[in-house]
């Protein structure tokens, strides 16, 4: 005997097949929730190692999202976590700031820039070198095309600008940490 066709049955087989979808969803996200946190903390921690000097020690504060590295007693400096939006999207960095206010180094954390333009701001030796001792407090920090001091992608200027900007959101945030 075939099972008659009826709205009734429509909604228990779509309502069944829905919570059978939404266990096999729930059961992957806890699986790999634990593996992609992990390898989250270790990019970042990556990331604050190569934008601070030597350290021994980081402490993390969740309201500001920084990080204060010290060295035995020794403030070492600041890695800040900052967003702004680029051509393609979010375009997250780490900024390292030692005390005196000098950016020590940058690391893109994650970006949405197009692949083979704004995407060289995580692989243009030239880009990224810039920031390396940059001191604003000699040097404008804006790109070039701006009357600034930063060389821009070429072909990205919006990725630029949008870097420039994060690196100057990390540098208000040390301003306001250095006045506690």
């Amino acid at each position: 005997m075939a099972v008659k066709s009826n709205l009734t049955n429509m909604v228990l087989v779509l309502g069944l097949t829905c919570l059978l979808c939404s266990g096999i969803l729930g059961g992957a996200y806890v699986l790999t929730k634990e593996p992609i946190d992990k390898a989250a903390a270790e990019k970042t921690n990556k990331a604050i190692a190569q934008v601070l000097p030597h350290f021994t020690e980081v402490t993390y504060n969740e309201e500001g999202k920084y990080y204060t590295a010290t060295d035995g007693e020794t403030l070492v400096g600041y890695a800040i976590e900052t967003t702004t939006v680029g051509f393609g999207g979010p375009l997250s960095l780490i900024v390292g700031i030692t005390p005196d206010g000098v950016i020590y180094n940058t690391s893109v954390l994650s970006h949405a820039e197009t692949p083979g333009l704004g995407a060289k701001c995580t692989t243009d030796e030239k880009f990224m070198n810039q920031w390396k001792g940059f001191d604003p407090s000699i040097k404008k920090l804006s790109v070039k095309k701006d009357g600034g001091d930063v060389d821009a992608i070429t072909a990205s200027t919006i990725t630029s600008r949008a870097y420039t900007l994060a690196v100057e959101n990390a540098l208000n945030t040390f301003k306001a940490l250095s006045h506690e």
